[in-house]
């Protein structure tokens, strides 16, 4: 069974930082490490992009009058579109 957990937004992006760093065509990894390394990567990234649409959903939600939240609501519908087509 999966269990979800917490980390810190750092220790997320550090942990990004340094996958992007290793390659993996330096070292002949085995097909299944190279597998794992590319799904845990994207996952991170899902992981990231997903804690950005909600952070502009919340901008939404915290603007202080209709024209800021017009203003959000639009680079939110963006941000959106852009992380379907990501998928």
């Amino acid at each position: 069974m999966d269990k979800n957990i917490k980390i810190p937004l750092g220790l997320l992006n550090k942990a990004i930082y340094v996958l992007e760093h290793i390659d993996m065509d330096y070292i002949s990894y085995d097909q299944s490490i190279k597998a794992d390394y590319d799904s845990v990567l994207f996952a991170f990234y899902k992981k990231k992009e997903s804690l950005s649409l909600r952070g502009s959903y919340a901008k939404i939600v915290y603007a202080k009058d209709e024209d800021a939240r017009h203003f959000a609501r639009m680079e939110y519908l963006q941000q959106k579109r852009a992380y379907k087509e990501d998928i």
